[in-house]
């Protein structure tokens, strides 16, 4: 029974907030169907340089998934060293009762997307991801700069969110990511990462209302080759955010059984 609790209660913690009510407002440039309702079938926006636009609210389009297992729900094969394994099983057994999130830490890459609706903003210089859970946000730098140098120990970024990079490859935009810490979680269920993970997104608009993400994971010191996971994405038209604060986390202390 205790188990059960925590799980429900950490359930309840993560899921964000489902039950709280998002402002409805008609948005300029949504394109509608003949009763006034946004068409999400309609063609994708583009912007002054003809490249797709990326700009608006989305969220994970895979109802009645389990989140817990996010990578194994986005067809992801996955081949893990024997103390990632480990940890991985441990981290199932109990739950994931000590996953960041529980303690108002971020979720990671590509945990946060999962969990989280999240806005995309297209700028000349950067693409931005604005996550509503905990008010985190992302930088896809497009400015043509590298990555930092990684070669020098003491010049290594270990964040959260690692150092992004993008580029466009015809209508795909392409994100690079390296330089993270090896404290979060690739998804709920507690698959881990080290700081060598590298992770490459590749973001494609279908239409309007429709996004399809690639994502790769490639890190050698936790598993034994690289991954891909596909999610699809929907917009939510015609909204916008709510304010979503985790308060130095109060409850997890009542919902861990002794």
């Amino acid at each position: 029974m205790n188990r059960l609790a925590i799980g429900i209660g950490m359930l309840l913690l993560t899921a964000g907030p489902a039950a709280s009510q998002w402002l409805k407002i008609p948005l300029p440039g949504t394109p509608r169907t003949a009763d006034g309702r946004p068409d999400l079938t309609a063609s994708a926006p583009r912007t002054a340089d003809g490249k797709p636009d990326f700009s608006g609210i989305w969220t994970r389009n895979t109802p009645g998934v389990n989140y817990l297992n996010n990578l194994a729900a986005g067809g992801a094969e996955i081949s893990m060293q024997p103390w990632a394994e480990a940890l991985y099983k441990m981290r199932q057994e109990t739950l994931s009762k000590d996953r960041p999130s529980g303690m108002c830490l971020p979720h990671g890459l590509p945990d946060a997307m999962m969990v989280s609706n999240f806005k995309l903003v297209s700028t000349p210089v950067a693409m931005l991801i604005l996550y509503e859970e905990f008010v985190h946000f992302r930088q896809i730098f497009t400015d043509g700069r590298g990555f930092p140098n990684e070669a020098n120990p003491q010049e290594r970024i270990g964040t959260w969110f690692g150092y992004s990079i993008g580029k466009w490859e015809g209508d795909t935009f392409v994100a690079e990511t390296i330089g993270f810490n090896d404290k979060s979680w690739l998804d709920d269920g507690g698959h881990p990462h080290t700081d060598a993970m590298r992770v490459t997104e590749r973001f494609r608009r279908r239409d309007f209302g429709h996004m399809d993400v690639e994502i790769t994971i490639d890190d050698p010191k936790a598993y034994t080759k690289p991954f891909t996971v596909n999610v699809a994405f929907i917009l939510l038209p015609d909204t916008e955010f709510i304010e979503d604060i985790c308060d130095n986390e109060k409850d997890q202390p009542h919902m861990v059984g002794k």
